[in-house]
């Protein structure tokens, strides 16, 4: 996935009658959190933003431009989201340290056409997402297990998925991601 870039602006007003003027003109109230929990208010561009908000998943890391200096990396940790006006009304961004190793969930995909399936058996999923720790800069988008080789009553485990280089899986091996078995 391409570097994604974000410009934001600090913002002194807060509230609702802030946040409603905001959005009025085309901006969204946002809030940065660092890692020891501080709260910076900011705006960004509505518009910008929902582009960046399509393709990003919960672990893709994002450069925050406040007030045009030093892109800071961060993470959408939260949104608003207004179903009948179909636009963001807030953001939360939380600050990663490059050289500090983060824990979180990230979501597992299965790829691939299972064999026992083929053979008149099912597809049983397990757990959808694990818990990895990793420095921001090997942290993946998802995590995609191939079982197109699995036979009727085989399983894959989450010990049987390569994670990637600087991950590390926190889930316990014997949980499991996938199996195939036969129909009764």
């Amino acid at each position: 996935m391409e570097n994604l870039v974000l410009n934001a602006v600090t913002r002194t007003a807060t509230g609702k009658g802030a946040a409603k003027k905001l959005r009025s003109e085309g901006k969204l109230p946002a809030v940065m959190y660092n890692s020891k929990g501080e709260a910076f208010p900011l705006t960004v561009n509505e518009s910008e933003f929902t582009k960046v908000w399509k393709v990003a998943t919960p672990t893709t890391l994002v450069s925050l431009s406040v007030d045009g200096k030093e892109n800071t990396s961060v993470l959408i940790k939260a949104t608003d989201y207004d179903i009948i006006t179909d636009k963001n009304r807030h953001v939360d961004f939380h600050a990663v340290d490059p050289e500090k190793h983060l824990t979180t969930e990230i979501n597992i995909s299965l790829t691939g056409n299972p064999v026992g399936v083929r053979a008149g058996g099912l597809l049983e999923r397990g757990v959808r997402r694990i818990a990895i720790k990793c420095l921001p800069k090997d942290l993946p988008v998802r995590i995609v297990v191939d079982v197109g080789n699995l036979n009727l009553n085989e399983k894959i485990c989450v010990k049987d998925i390569v994670a990637g280089s600087g991950v590390t899986v926190l889930t316990p091996g014997d949980e499991m991601v996938a199996a195939v078995k036969p129909l009764r």
